[in-house]
This record gives structure tokens, C-alpha cells and sequence, in this order.
């Protein structure tokens, strides 16, 4: 169980070479605590996947962590019975998004809203938070959700949450435990920086950990499904057993905002009043691409449902997919994008 390291705060510590070492080497003066403590490992380097106050509360964590995990790969995950009901509307997802589709919400709102109990055990909750990934349940069935969150940087894929991510999916496929994908996402985080330092290739471990995946795969688009970033979350084309879309969905190339200034530059820079041919440019692409009804015309979704519906329509999928499975070649293994 390599996977996932438990730390407890300020008494676990971790690194490589300690304080007095980089000292010598580097000439930088840092404490145990900034250098290898929980939250150092936890918020900064990606190492630390959950943090507990005392000791008594970490093997708590690692009890409740195991209650979600079979055996070994070859059981399927404990299933238990549950007092929530599966017919449960979500009522208060009509109203959870905000009117202005650049205000962010809570994400993981929706996540417990969705699942049972509104329990939802976070996994890497310190580190990478433009995407929430953790465990729950569902019908009594445990999945793995994966979701945008829009309270962290709009909910971009960047370095480090795509990794977050990837981690998690191959995890939860090496466990028989089926995936819950929530999107709202409005591009990878562009930049130099992120550019020099291999986003393509990060963002392609993500793309590569949900195609190699082989349990049910649910797709749920919330808002924004722009681009590259909304392919590698699980997306149709990628192998998603079933995508759903609420009407507040945006599936296109961009924003409608970036794709008017791109596509109509030149066509802005020669009208007479061009803030009022924006407007209109940007209006008549939003009727015809920001809504989810001609993707679904297409086959990039299977319907667009009323948000309160979500929890009944994924409880419905996953019980259909219970039986998935999948005759893979014969083959070593792939070369994951490492």
C-alpha cells in the first residue's frame, strides 16, 4: 500500500537529506518542520496523501481508507448496505452554480451532495486544489471521484493536479473501484513556466490513466468542458461509459470570450464599433457551442439531465455497469507517460 502515505502532524517527518546536510551543501538554514514535516510534504511536494492531528486519528484514517478498498484486485470493493436513499433528489444542485459563469463554487458541495451520507474521505486534500479527487459511496457501492474545483484557480489542469489525478485513477483501477468524474474545467493552466516544465507530458498521464482504465466510468459536466482539459477528464472519446451534461454545460474549443478575440481578430480590429461586434460575436457563439444539445446531437454525451437527477442517473449507470468487462490484448505493459 505504497500508494498512500499517512503523516501526523508535527510530530512525522520525512526527507532524503536532513537540516544540518542541506546546510552544509546549500548554505540554506531550514528547520525539521519546513523541510520534511507533514504539511511540507502534504501542501508542497505531493508526498504526504493525508495528515492527522495525533496517532490515534491517523489509524482511524487508515481503518476508514480500508473500508473502501478490496482485498486484493482480484474482489470486488465492500459494498454496504445504505440508509440513503437512491432515489434521493439533489435538489439543491439546481441552485448551486452561480449566475456568472466566471464565479467559482465549492466542488466538493456537489461531490457530497451526490453521494451517500455526503461522506466523501479526500485524498491529497492539501496538495494540487484545482482538482478534488476521494473516496465515497454510492448505492453502498465505494467509487473514486475526480472533480474540478473552481474555488482553486478556476479549476485549470495544471501540472500537479494532473499528476494528482492520474495517481488517483490508477489507483482506483488497480482496486476494481469505479470512477465519478465531475468537470468543470476551463483549460490547462497556460504559461511559460508550465510549458518548460512538461505540461504536455503531465497532462498526458492523466489522459493515459483514464484510457487505460477498465471499471465503469461516469462522466458529469457541470460548466465548463473546454478543450484538451475537458477530453482527459473522462470524456467520451476517451472511453467514459456514460457522460452527462446539466444545461448550465459548456462543451467547446474555449471560452466564448478567447474564441471571439482569436477566430474574429481581424474582423474586430476592422469594424467600426468593435466592443459592439464582440458582443454580438460572442452571443452568436454561445448559442451555437456553450450549451451541452449539440454536443449531445453529436454523441459527446449521453443526455442532459436536470441537476437534481444527477445522484439517481449515476446510481442507475453504475448498477448497469456492474458487469463491465473488458478483454484487454495480451502485452507486457504500456509506457505510461512518466
Amino acid at each position: 500500500m505504497t500508494d498512500f502515505i499517512f503523516m501526523v502532524r508535527e510530530s512525522s517527518h520525512m526527507f532524503i537529506t536532513g537540516p544540518d546536510v542541506v546546510k552544509t551543501v546549500t548554505g540554506e538554514d531550514v528547520t525539521l518542520e519546513e523541510l520534511g514535516g507533514a504539511m511540507s510534504h502534504a501542501a508542497k511536494s505531493g508526498v504526504a496523501t493525508f495528515v492527522s492531528d495525533d496517532e490515534k486519528a491517523c489509524l482511524d484514517d487508515v481503518r476508514y481508507l480500508l473500508s473502501f478498498l478490496p482485498q486484493n484486485n482480484l474482489e470486488e470493493p465492500p459494498a454496504s448496505p445504505s440508509s440513503d436513499d437512491p432515489e434521493r433528489s439533489c435538489d439543491a444542485l439546481r441552485d448551486i452554480l452561480p449566475s456568472s459563469p466566471n464565479q467559482p463554487y465549492d466542488m466538493k458541495k456537489v461531490i457530497r451532495e451526490v453521494v451517500d451520507d455526503g461522506d466523501f474521505f479526500e485524498y491529497f486534500p492539501h496538495w494540487a486544489k484545482s482538482i478534488v479527487c476521494g473516496y465515497a459511496r454510492i448505492d453502498g457501492m465505494p467509487i473514486g471521484v475526480v472533480g474540478n474545483q473552481p474555488m482553486a484557480f478556476a479549476g485549470v489542469l495544471d501540472i500537479e493536479s494532473s499528476e494528482k489525478a492520474a495517481r488517483f485513477v490508477r489507483t482506483c483501477d488497480a482496486f476494481n473501484i469505479p470512477l465519478l468524474t465531475f468537470v468543470d474545467v476551463p483549460g490547462f493552466l497556460p504559461g511559460v513556466n508550465q510549458e518548460h516544465e512538461g505540461i504536455i507530458r503531465h497532462g498526458a498521464k492523466l489522459l493515459y490513466a483514464f484510457c487505460e482504465a477498465t471499471v465503469p466510468r461516469i462522466q458529469v459536466i457541470t460548466r465548463k468542458a473546454y478543450g484538451g482539459a475537458y477530453v482527459v477528464m473522462n470524456s467520451k472519446s476517451i472511453g467514459a461509459d456514460l457522460a452527462y451534461a446539466w444545461p448550465t454545460a459548456e462543451l467547446a474549443v474555449m471560452g466564448p470570450q478567447g474564441a471571439v478575440e482569436i477566430v474574429y481578430r481581424r474582423e474586430l480590429q476592422q469594424s467600426a464599433d468593435p466592443v459592439a461586434r464582440r458582443a454580438e460575436l460572442v452571443a452568436e457563439y454561445t448559442e451555437k457551442y456553450a450549451n451541452p444539445y449539440a454536443a449531445a446531437e453529436r454523441g459527446y454525451i449521453d443526455d442532459v439531465i436536470d441537476p437534481a437527477d444527477t445522484r439517481r442517473k449515476v446510481i442507475a449507470g453504475f448498477r448497469m455497469l456492474q458487469t463491465k468487462r473488458e478483454e484487454l490484448p495480451r502485452r507486457k505493459h504500456g509506457n505510461m507517460p512518466l
